[in-house]
């Protein structure tokens, strides 16, 4: 199906109920290490673990009244433990459960975007695979270069999927951070053995030193990693827009029975899944850009980022999904037109091989590079007039006539010449 995108994961990550519970099981942990402090009573702890509720509407009912959600939160979960409710929250600032929830939060939705990215890889190297040695040209500047493999082209998109699965990967290393250093990061009313006790239990790693906040260098590194996967969806979307091309036709993305492709033209074939990635990817760039924004905040902490965060970070994270899900289908139903691949290939009559003849001038003939240069580029120029094919235009040139037979320059018009090292390129990436 085309339109095929599971919203679940994500949706249950960053909804309200999910929040609350995160927020809900940090309290939990901090209660219990001040329990091995020897601060909490047992009988108190174990009223807060049997107790503890919450619940999504009674939070923004208090909340309408306070103004702060945090407040809400904790007085919502102190109403269902009594007397005990005096130790939950107990040493704390509102970003120590904040910034240690949100980094469980974006930790869990990187590893789902991780395993995304890495089953979308796969796809393109599967593909890759079975494209190894399909020739079609290679353009740079939109123009005609010289020849290649369809293989090849996915194989470098596949390399760069490979690397933005190590920037998330290393995103994932950046954001497994907790504090619970206080208003100002000096532990004055919860000591650093409590912060430890509890990133120990909720597999964080302390902060090394914080202000009131996590520093939003880390936050905006995550951003970036996922505007990277998005960029590399965008290449090559922006790729299968070029091929879907009328006059170019070499693959078109997937078009289900029953599409229609404009409310005007029956005949028409869009590519609307890859143009909405390009689009879809300068929006996520852009959240990149407000992230970096973040980082500079006043003194110890001011609250600029947090209206901005509330919306940048699910936003970042459903689009990356709803991308790596759509280019997925894109990949999998990729219709590839292998015989309008070779009619492009032989579209400019032999001129894909001007570089072979130079070189072979060059190399064998003695020519100084600038005489060959001026002999190719002289009859390419012809052609490319219509004057007739590169081969039969220097054939008739005297000044490769002399020098070499009809025969020997038709050896130099050779597509496999350019296919040689395919299989060496693939192996570089059999073993990773």
């Amino acid at each position: 199906m085309i339109e095929r995108y599971e919203t679940s994961k994500m949706k249950e990550i960053w909804s309200e109920q999910n929040k609350y519970q995160t927020w809900l099981n940090i309290e939990l942990a901090v209660c219990r290490a001040w329990y091995k402090a020897g601060v909490i009573p047992v009988e108190d702890l174990d009223n807060i673990e049997k107790n503890s509720s919450f619940d999504v509407e009674r939070i923004k009912e208090i909340e309408a009244t306070v103004h702060h959600d945090v407040i809400a939160f904790v007085t919502n979960v102190a109403e269902n433990t009594g007397p005990s409710g005096r130790y939950i929250h107990l040493g704390m600032t509102s970003s120590d459960i904040l910034d240690t929830a949100s980094s469980l939060l974006i930790r869990e939705s990187l590893e789902h975007i991780l395993e995304k990215t890495r089953k979308v890889s796969e796809s393109v190297l599967s593909l890759a695979q079975r494209t190894r040695f399909t020739p079609c040209v290679g353009r740079t500047h939109g123009i005609h270069a010289e020849p290649m493999t369809f293989g090849l082209k996915l194989l470098n998109w596949h390399s760069q999927f490979e690397r933005d699965i190590k920037r998330l990967s290393e995103a994932i290393c950046v954001i497994s951070f907790g504090k619970l250093s206080g208003a100002v990061g000096t532990y004055a009313h919860c000591p650093p053995e409590i912060e430890i006790e509890v990133c120990k239990e909720l597999d964080l790693t302390p902060a090394p030193v914080s202000t009131q906040i996590l520093q939003r260098d880390r936050h905006a590194q995550i951003i970036s990693a996922l505007s990277f996967v998005a960029s590399t969806i965008e290449r090559c979307a922006t790729e299968i827009r070029h091929l879907q091309r009328t006059e170019v036709l070499e693959v078109l993305e997937p078009f289900g029975k029953g599409q229609k492709g404009s409310s005007a033209m029956p005949h028409k074939k869009n590519p609307i899944i890859c143009e909405r990635l390009s689009g879809m990817a300068r929006l996520l760039r852009g959240y990149a850009s407000t992230a970096m924004e973040n980082i500079a905040l006043w003194h110890e902490r001011d609250i600029s980022h947090s209206s901005v965060e509330r919306v940048i970070w699910p936003d970042s994270f459903h689009i990356a999904d709803y991308m790596l899900d759509k280019f997925e289908t894109v990949t999998e139903g990729l219709n590839l037109n292998i015989e309008n691949m070779k009619r492009n290939l032989d579209f400019t009559k032999g001129l894909v091989f001007s570089q072979r003849v130079l070189l072979e001038l060059v190399d064998k003939f003695s020519f100084t590079r600038e005489q060959a240069y001026f002999i190719v580029q002289n009859n390419a120029m012809k052609c490319w007039k219509g004057e007739g094919d590169f081969c039969d235009l220097l054939s008739a040139d005297s000044d490769i006539s002399s020098i070499i037979s009809r025969k020997e320059l038709e050896k130099l018009f050779d597509y496999n010449y350019y296919y040689k090292y395919v299989d060496q390129i693939f192996e570089r990436f059999s073993t990773r």
